[in-house]
């Protein structure tokens, strides 16, 4: 076995591994960049490499460099995690070709399949069933507008050597691929160094349907059941749970066996991935293609880990050591239901834009990496597990992906494990930037989510006009109303007792008029009864002026509510939504009829940066006509780009920025007249 190695990435994954590796008894090595001098995997690790500037392309992407913090350390073998070098042959080969091991698939392997082109054509030359599309050259924009016309829209454009959602755009017809295919080279380029695009047919009503594989070097290959990963946004998995609620035990037998059959086509082991694309329309589950094979980790392996209880990267590292596996595929069972949440930096109520700063708070239901050592460690503490790599104070980088941290619960059932999502989302405290938290809360509570009718437009199809919340109940309301009133009160006693106030201090008010989104209550408190509109409700709860969270049992029912103070009321955050609450006392609230409604500006007239971000190109000047929807300019943030278009008609008055500029969060790029 190893005594050291070195991983060859950032963030949680990077902290992923050394957590196997410490318990393996191996000792790791960290490289990082400018931007993670104080990130935490650099303080978990033995040894630490700097490696170059913040931008991945000056680093983490610099083989060279990674190759020789290994030999400068003694490092035995790399991890390379996902992502950057993990699929790259020439890091791989490179590697090799200095005795050192790479604790991942066979170079051919990874050639044979981390080139989408190639692997289709290999699948389909296997007898693999893969989607109708074109996989050769394209030649320009022109090509693509006749290829795509020739599979039939709505057609998919993605970049040969892409992944993690970057690289990706759907087309619906002519104009989409005109605007897209250049974009999508772009990405390609600049995210992965290869600019070659492919399209293929889109299946409508899909599922994202993948199986995790194992495999060692010694001719053994096991399938470990699947995940589903329907949910996603702009082709960014968001949600991920193992196993899937549509996969009955005869397809995951042929899903798996076909997998497996094409995994052994290419001499692989290690860990590994077929993703799969399957129709949800087809309740057979016999309507399924090849989609492609990551040949690395995936970012969702948890769920496996939590109801198989194998930790994957030990498999890693123990196959790329020469050892077999030590178990079958009758032994690989499933336990239980498990989900996983990415939380992102990005700002679900301002139409998902990335969202960069410093996490001024920063606090996890449970601590990262902490586990039961008494149950299954990969299931965390009473089944709440939390993997991330960013701490209180610290900053998320326009450099790197936006990922904060994964959340993962696992219980008996799918429900329970969905539960447990909801209870551990409100508990989740992150100040200073977007996030997602409220968004993948209100998921795990639809309805559609919870019957599992998924599908790949999940998202766009449920929140077709954005989102703004998860809808509260009549009962819900109630019950916040019920907090509020009591919060309110204990405030109001506190005020009270402040020194040096004239005459007698005054006893706190016992009747509130309470709002919540245009919804009005009535509120009574007295020593022994709480009433809302007439109603008792029972209410249990401990709470200090100044406490951010409280957490309730109301009506029997356990609540956990992030409280924020305004003028005239509060802000509470829970079950996926942020409610704004007036709470005054009902001689006052009468008089609020008095108060002038203030109209925010009319901000039409500006194009406003709406995240940091490059300002990849600007396609108006001044005294320019513009129409409304026209694309204006191109923002690429967090290894994305961004269009921004037109609020209306106009001709526009000035410029205020030019390509190539850095922008700021608000800035304005131009204004019309």
């Amino acid at each position: 076995m190893f005594k050291k190695i070195l991983i060859a990435n950032r963030g949680e994954i990077a902290c992923r591994v050394i957590k196997t590796a410490r318990r393996m008894g191996i000792q790791t090595v960290a490289v990082y960049s400018d931007a993670d001098a104080r990130a935490p995997f650099v303080q978990m690790a033995d040894e630490a490499v700097h490696i170059g500037p913040a931008p991945a392309a000056q680093s983490y992407l610099i083989a060279d460099k990674i190759i020789a913090a290994a030999k400068q350390t003694g490092a035995e073998a790399v991890h390379p995690g996902y992502g950057f070098l993990s699929e790259r042959t020439s890091f791989a080969e490179a590697l090799a070709a200095e005795g050192i091991a790479f604790i991942g698939p066979p170079v051919n392997a990874i050639a044979a399949m981390g080139d989408k082109i190639e692997s289709k054509k290999l699948a389909k030359a296997a007898g693999v069933n893969v989607v109708p599309g074109f996989v050769g050259e394209i030649e320009d924009t022109e090509h693509a507008v006749r290829i795509s016309a020739e599979i039939g829209y709505p057609v998919m454009m993605k970049a040969s050597a892409g992944g993690g959602g970057k690289g990706m755009r759907l087309a619906y017809n002519e104009n989409d691929v005109r605007e897209g295919f250049e974009a999508t080279k772009r990405e390609g380029l600049n995210s992965f160094g290869d600019d070659r695009v492919f399209i293929e047919k889109f299946i409508l009503n899909p599922r994202h349907i993948e199986i995790q594989i194992l495999g060692d070097q010694h001719g053994n290959i096991l399938y470990l059941n699947e995940r589903e990963c329907s949910i996603q946004r702009r082709h960014q998995k968001v949600v991920e749970e193992a196993p899937s609620p549509f996969v009955t035990p005869a397809m995951r037998k042929a899903m798996g066996e076909q997998c497996v059959a094409l995994s052994r086509a290419v001499g692989y082991y290690s860990a590994g991935t077929v993703e799969l694309i399957v129709s949800g329309a087809d309740p057979t589950g016999e309507s399924f293609y090849f989609l492609e094979m990551n040949t690395r980790l995936q970012v969702e392996h948890p769920v496996t880990e939590a109801i198989t209880g194998i930790d994957l990267v030990e498999q890693m590292i123990r196959v790329a050591a020469g050892e077999a596996l030590s178990f079958t595929q009758d032994d690989v069972k499933i336990e239980g239901w498990a989900i996983e949440n990415r939380v992102y930096a990005e700002d679900p109520y301002r139409g998902f834009l990335p969202s960069t700063g410093r996490l001024s708070r920063y606090n996890p239901p449970v601590a990262g990496w902490t586990e039961d050592e008494e149950a299954n460690g990969r299931r965390g503490i009473d089944g709440v597990r939390v993997d991330d790599g960013v701490y209180e104070g610290g900053e998320v980088s326009m450099f790197y992906d936006p990922m904060i941290a994964k959340l993962i619960t696992w219980g008996e059932t799918r429900d329970e494990a969905a539960d447990r999502q909801v209870a551990a989302l409100d508990a989740f405290e992150i100040e200073g930037l977007g996030h997602n938290i409220d968004f993948v809360s209100a998921i795990m509570q639809h309805p559609r989510f919870r019957s599992g009718e998924l599908t790949t437009g999940f998202i766009a199809e449920e929140y077709p006009d954005g989102f703004h919340g998860a809808p509260a109940s009549d009962d819900l309301k109630v019950k916040l109303a019920a907090v509020a009133a009591f919060v309110a009160t204990a405030r109001a006693d506190r005020s009270r007792r402040v020194e040096g106030q004239l005459g007698t201090p005054l006893d706190p008010p016992g009747a509130w008029t309470v709002t919540i989104d245009g919804a009005v209550f009535a509120v009574e408190l007295d020593e022994d009864l709480l009433t809302v509109n007439g109603e008792e409700v029972e209410l249990e709860l401990e709470y200090t002026p100044g406490d951010r969270f409280v957490e309730a049992e109301v009506d029997g029912e356990d609540l956990i509510l992030k409280l924020e103070t305004t003028r005239t009321g509060f802000t509470l955050t829970t079950r996926g939504a942020i409610h704004k609450v007036a709470c005054l006392p009902t001689r006052i609230h009468g008089l609020t009829r008095h108060m002038i409604e203030k109209v925010p500006p009319d901000l039409s007239r500006f194009l406003i940066c709406p995240m940091p971000g490059l300002l990849v190109s600007l396609s108006v000047a001044e005294g320019d006509k513009v129409e409304a929807g026209q694309p204006l300019a191109v923002i690429e943030a967090m290894k994305m780009e961004n269009i921004l278009r037109a609020e209306k008609s106009g001709t526009v008055k000035s410029v205020n920025a030019k390509a190539g500029e850095s922008l700021r969060v608000d800035h304005i790029i131009l204004e019309m007249e």
